[in-house]
């Protein structure tokens, strides 16, 4: 069989065929590709937006936080103690929620037993519960019965006395003090000799050491500023400008520079010395504006504070108080600041505030509460055990055999329980638990230090009880106008809780030092410290010509 050839007009429509097939492939193959792209750009689109997401949400999550944060300190308890039954509280927002309820099988019962006053033996005690000692000026009123002012007056004796007392107070209290002196003259020569002029604290002052006391008092330990002082003299008729007011706290304040001094020293010599800042504004920087600074107060492990200040937050001024000073063991808390500084020295040790890990897991307590608790609970049973101590009163040798066999374990459970913690749950960076863990992680040795060493406790909160009349004077008068005013500030708040630690009372302490420092021997300031104070001049202080002399009242 012959195949017939094809024909030319065949030919062509096979070749036009081909050519459009062609086409069309190249056409497809370029809208797959564009597809590709776009897929391509849509994956990235959607890379991009899950990226978002993830980031929007952990933003959300720490804003809830902060939310919760502000919620508590404006309508939550302050205390750090574990809240039992709090109920229903206000929101921010102004919606009721419940409060964060224990899990069930666990729930956790607390008693406390309120503790007797102390009640020292000069104490005066009525039936109506008014106590007060004998420094308390008593107004004695004689009630005369009608009975006794009658015809028949003589038919009635007096047998017995019942007393009843009421508290009066005084609108202001203030004396004025006029010392006459008297001039003579020799009747022979004629000659008038000089009158000395009586002993003063501050020399060519109006102000009495008891008005000097007073003020300081009243404006660092009770936090009334000096313009309230000054109203309140107005209104007790004295006249005496505002600007004298604040020449008289500095000047009496320049002359307790030593004494702090001498306890710097003393605190610098202890084996265990805690350490914190805290914020203060004091100077002008520029038009509205306060600069910030820090005090960095000290505490040593005989019960004696200093307020150290400075315009930094940084660890020069760390190195300024302690180097070549200090060689023992530092307690503070997680600043990194004191890590650096004592990594830098040789001879030291670094221990670190277990309060301060603790407050890590109840900032995660909202996120991770079963997880938080358990971290929680393993801390609370090292403060059991430290009870446990107080209690049977164990020191030295016997307090660290005490801990070695009883919180070391829990210090090893707690560690373990970090470790299983982060391996078994999936934890953002800035989750608020794994921030925890990560920071007691990073402090584990420093955390462990108090195991081995009985005199370094838990934490720092006898220093930030300390301390406390820091942040009270910034809620009063807010700032300080200069920094040497700040340094002032540091002095006499120094002195007045230690004073308040060592159970003295600042008054008769600050009128007795005052009246007693120009004739000390200034190699022997230490003993004007409170701590050497208590045991050599309290019992017989200097006073107040307000109170030491007779005086003749003048209406």
């Amino acid at each position: 069989m012959k195949i017939k050839p094809s024909s030319s007009s065949n030919v062509a429509a096979d070749a036009e065929t081909r050519v459009n097939l062609t086409s069309e492939i190249a056409r497809l193959q370029s809208l797959l590709q564009q597809a590709s792209a776009e897929n391509q750009a849509w994956s990235e689109k959607y890379g991009k937006l899950e990226t978002e997401h993830a980031s929007l949400r952990e933003t959300f999550a720490g804003i809830q936080q902060r939310l919760a944060w502000f919620e508590k300190q404006l309508f939550g308890q302050k205390s750090e103690k574990r809240a039992l039954e709090l109920g229903m509280q206000l929101s921010l927002l102004g919606d009721m929620v419940p409060a964060l309820a224990q899990p069930e099988g666990e729930t956790e019962y607390t008693t406390y037993t309120r503790r007797k006053g102390k009640q020292r033996p000069d104490d005066c005690v009525n039936d109506s519960g008014l106590r007060f000692n004998d420094n308390v000026p008593v107004k004695v009123i004689t009630l005369i019965p009608d009975e006794l002012k009658g015809e028949d007056a003589d038919q009635y004796e007096v047998i017995g006395v019942k007393s009843t007392f009421r508290l009066a107070q005084r609108p202001a209290s203030f004396d004025v003090l006029r010392y006459d002196r008297q001039i003579i003259k020799h009747k022979d020569s004629d000659t008038i000799l000089p009158s000395a002029a009586p002993f003063n604290v501050l020399d060519k002052s109006v102000a009495d050491v008891s008005f000097i006391v007073g003020m300081l008092v009243d404006k660092f330990q009770y936090h009334l500023p000096l313009y309230r002082q000054h109203q309140r003299l107005a209104a007790a008729g004295i006249t005496l400008s505002r600007s004298t007011l604040g020449t008289i706290v500095a000047r009496g304040i320049d002359l307790l520079y030593p004494i702090v001094d001498a306890m710097l020293t003393s605190i610098l010599q202890s084996q265990v010395l805690a350490m914190d800042e805290t914020p203060i504004k004091a100077g002008k920087a520029g038009p509205g504006k306060m600069k910030q600074s820090y005090f960095w107060p000290v505490y040593g492990d005989k019960d004696e504070i200093v307020f150290t200040f400075s315009t930094s937050r940084g660890r020069q001024h760390i190195e300024e108080i302690l180097k070549h000073r200090f060689k023992g063991t530092l307690l503070s808390d997680g600043y990194s600041a004191y890590a650096s500084y004592i990594k830098a020295n040789e001879g030291l040790t670094h221990a670190q505030c277990w309060v301060h890990s603790r407050r890590q897991f109840i900032a995660a307590e909202n996120s991770w509460p079963q997880p938080a608790k358990e971290a929680i609970s393993l801390i609370a049973k090292l403060y059991e055990i430290e009870e446990t101590i107080r209690n049977q009163k164990l020191t030295d040798d016997k307090k660290r055999q005490y801990r070695l066999a009883h919180s070391k374990p829990v210090v090893d459970r707690f560690f373990t329980w970090c470790d299983d913690t982060l391996h078994n749950l999936t934890l953002l960076p800035k989750d608020p638990l794994y921030k925890a863990i990560g920071y007691v992680q990073s402090k584990e040795m420093a955390l462990r230090v108090f195991l081995e060493d009985p005199d370094v406790p838990l934490d720092t909160n006898h220093l930030e009880r300390a301390l406390r009349p820091i942040p009270m004077g910034r809620k009063n008068w807010l700032f300080c106008w200069t920094e040497i005013g700040a340094e002032h500030v540091g002095v006499i708040q120094s002195l007045i809780v230690t004073c308040r630690l060592h159970d003295i009372n600042v008054n008769d302490y600050l009128t007795d030092v005052l009246l007693r420092i120009s004739q000390h021997p200034a190699s022997l300031v230490h003993e004007l410290t409170p701590r050497y104070w208590k045991t050599q001049f309290a019992d017989n202080p200097l006073r107040s010509d307000l109170f030491a002399l007779p005086a003749t009242s003048v209406e």
